[in-house]
């Protein structure tokens, strides 16, 4: 796994309508659900408010006004403004970044051809949703690396850095919509236990909704969402709001060790690192990066504790014994047999039964 830090907006981004409906939810304590009421769309609008992708118009501008407060007028002069905004920005984009943008930035849902009719419509879209004008500010939020020195070299990303800004994107948007209490570091601390001792419960179905509640009441979202194709992501954490952090899962691999071990690095990026952006990316190289490898020894000791690392080394490469010794610990056998590979004590490949397997299906199932 390797980190990619993501930085503020730089000067030249812009503000949607949602993003001002958000700030006053949050400003003034109301839910994604009460403002969801009243809007004649429900849950689903509040969402295309909030993604860019939908208008604020008299009716939405009404309910709106009624519950995170400011005038009808107030909300339909927000939006006409907003896109006078973004046709300039589109209009302002230099030929090389607006191809750019087309070719190498998706946007939700199944890819659409680009016509000389549809150009413009597809580039507000993109900007629209990543709420920004520039790739320079995209790639300060959700880019590769970040860095200004990459971005001046070239305005060439590779499909999974354009892939995993969609799964970035579309994880906020979820979060946003999560209620939660307020941040807490010592309250994460607290539960961590409790969160650990899920992972003895077989069915996604069963034991998400009882983590997204321990999570929420530590002030963290957690979110599943689906890696697109291109997408090499595992995990992601984040501070979304000053008082709310979020967790991103992609159920990469779709097993067990791997889900609860991701989960853990998230939660010892929220705990060690002041709440410092961080995109998890398999098959990277960590040696060098102490913030990561910091991660990754507390995932590992959340699963088998310090004291008991010798008994863990000691295990002969046979079911029952790795079961017992799973069962002391109350954790799932799948995650002893990952710490086991993981240490090259057992070699991959070998006793697949003990690791849990999921269907897309089963992960998104309901109870």
């Amino acid at each position: 796994m390797t980190k990619v830090e993501v930085q503020p907006f730089d000067k030249d981004w812009f503000s949607r309508p949602g993003d001002s409906v958000l700030s006053a939810m949050r400003r003034r304590r109301v839910s994604p659900s009460a403002v969801a009421e009243r809007l004649a769309g429900g849950m689903p609008q509040l969402r295309e408010i909030l993604s860019g992708f939908g208008g604020i118009d008299d009716e939405a501008a009404s309910a709106l006004s009624s519950t995170v407060g400011g005038s009808i007028p107030f909300w339909i002069s927000r939006q006409e403004k907003y896109q006078k905004s973004l046709s300039q920005a589109v209009e302002q984009l230099p030929a090389e970044e607006a191809d750019a943008w087309l070719e190498q930035i998706p946007t939700p849902g199944p890819k659409r051809r680009i016509t000389a009719n549809t150009r413009t419509t597809e580039l507000e879209r993109r900007l629209a949703y990543f709420g920004v004008s520039t790739l320079k500010s995209w790639d300060a939020r959700y880019g590769p690396n970040q860095r200004v020195a990459r971005f001046r070299r070239s305005l060439t990303f590779t499909a999974h850095d354009g892939a995993t800004s969609l799964w970035l994107r579309e994880g906020e948007l979820e979060a946003n919509l999560r209620q939660t209490e307020a941040w807490s570091r010592e309250e994460l601390n607290e539960r961590l236990s409790d969160i650990r001792a899920l992972s003895r419960i077989r069915k996604p179905s069963r034991f998400l909704k009882p983590l997204a509640a321990l999570l929420a009441g530590c002030g963290v979202a957690l979110v599943i969402v689906k890696a697109p194709q291109g997408c090499r992501a595992s995990g992601a954490s984040r501070m979304i709001a000053p008082d709310k952090a979020m967790i991103l899962m992609s159920f990469r691999h779709r097993a067990d060790d791997q889900f609860w071990f991701t989960l853990f690095h998230e939660i010892g990026h929220l705990l060690l690192h002041e709440g410092a952006p961080f995109v998890d990316v398999e098959g990277m190289d960590v040696a060098d990066d102490p913030q990561e490898r910091e991660a990754n020894e507390f995932a590992a000791t959340i699963i088998v504790p310090k004291f008991r690392e010798a008994e863990l080394e000691s295990l002969p490469a046979r079911d029952e014994p790795i079961r017992r010794f799973a069962v002391s610990l109350g954790v799932s056998p799948g995650m002893i047999l990952g710490q086991l590979q993981h240490r090259g004590i057992v070699p991959h490949g070998v006793l697949r039964r003990l690791r849990r397997h999921w269907t897309w299906e089963e992960i998104f199932a309901e109870d």
